[in-house]
């Protein structure tokens, strides 16, 4: 039975009707997310109790453990959090937008839009001598305007007197096969010595991360999640198919540019700095579903710390698992990912 409560605020202006069930679970499972980032701090080349973990962060620790917490592995810690949330978050947006739990940033397209584009900047300005003719702090943008422009192409190729989800999965998964093939065209074309740092940033990686890069993707990430709360509130008319929403006063179309443009914002802030992490947008919403429902108003929360978890326990994993060397993120949330996929095709045929 649910547990139905009326929340306002902003002078009443604002409201929310929440399942305090689903409410709870979705606290419990942001916990869970804050002790993942806690506990990641620990790990490394050498251990740090957990306790003196957080003396290091507020300042209380000794001078060394700062230095490694604060200065080498927060950034990348935190760097790892807010890509989950906002890869988590762009995959809840596109499967309520489509209707289908198949979809992900990564089977549209925008994913792999921020890929061709970095690397295509990494082989169009490097030279023979192992350098790049401009700055690399000009990559992260590559990447978020590859994977704009790649939303906004979608949309257009998809557009006929209106955009169908069907036809937006499929326009989607065409643009994806074609960048893919450029991408690696680009890497031929490319240094023999840039295979191996493009091949780590399209699998999707969290190292050699640094504090200027989370002054720049935290905040980002934190209005566009904001923004993203109160707009997919409109998605919940949507489930009764757009004559209803129509009917009710929603402009469907609009509604379903200005989703995709903020998907392909979260999904630019997020893999400009993390590379392609894939199959956090396809698995967190789903998870997410199953635990708290299809309403939006807890989907989207419950995503976003589900998609932080992932992507945190994933790095966690491949910077431990096989010390000394260092795994990708990428490759552990693919190899849990893949297989979901695979369960989620057979679990839903007519999809």
């Amino acid at each position: 039975m649910k547990q139905l409560k009326v929340i306002r605020f902003w002078k009443e202006q604002v409201s929310f009707l929440v399942d305090m069930h689903a409410a709870r679970r979705t606290m419990l499972v942001a916990c869970l997310a804050l002790i993942a980032v806690i506990f990641s701090a620990s790990f490394g080349d050498s251990f740090i109790n957990p306790w003196q973990v957080l003396q290091a962060i507020t300042g209380q620790g000794d001078a060394y453990n700062q230095l490694l917490v604060v200065d080498f592995r927060l950034p990348r810690i935190l760097v790892a959090a807010f890509a989950g949330m906002a890869l988590a978050v762009a995959g809840a947006i596109l499967q309520g937008m489509i209707k289908n739990p198949l979809a992900s940033p990564d089977i549209i397209g925008i994913s792999a839009g921020g890929s061709a584009a970095v690397v295509g900047f990494l082989t169009i300005f490097s030279n023979t001598d192992h350098s790049l003719t401009v700055s690399i702090s000009w990559l992260p943008l590559a990447g978020f305007i590859g994977a704009m422009l790649v939303g906004f192409l979608v949309y257009l190729l998809a557009w006929k007197d209106g955009v169908t989800s069907t036809r937006l999965v499929l326009i989607g998964l065409g643009v994806a096969t074609f960048l893919q093939a450029i991408t690696t065209m680009l890497m031929i074309m490319g240094p023999v010595y840039l295979a191996s740092e493009v091949q780590k940033w399209l699998i999707g990686s969290v190292s050699s991360t640094d504090w200027n890069e989370v002054v720049i993707m935290v905040p980002v990430i934190i209005v566009l999640l904001f923004i993203t709360f109160f707009v997919v509130r409109h998605l919940n008319v949507q489930d009764f198919g757009d004559d209803t929403a129509m009917s009710l006063g929603q402009s469907v179309q609009k509604l379903r540019f200005g989703l995709i443009v903020l998907s392909a914002c979260l999904v630019g802030s997020a893999i400009a700095f993390t590379g392609a992490i894939g199959f956090v947008g396809l698995m967190a919403p789903h998870i997410a579903r199953r635990l708290v429902g299809s309403a939006f108003g807890l989907l989207i929360p419950m995503s976003a710390a589900i998609g932080c978890f992932l992507v945190v326990i994933a790095d966690i994993i491949g910077r431990t698992a096989f010390s000394p060397l260092e795994v990708p993120a990428g490759v552990f949330t693919a190899a849990i990912g893949a297989p979901y996929f695979i369960y989620l095709l057979f679990k839903n045929p007519k999809k």
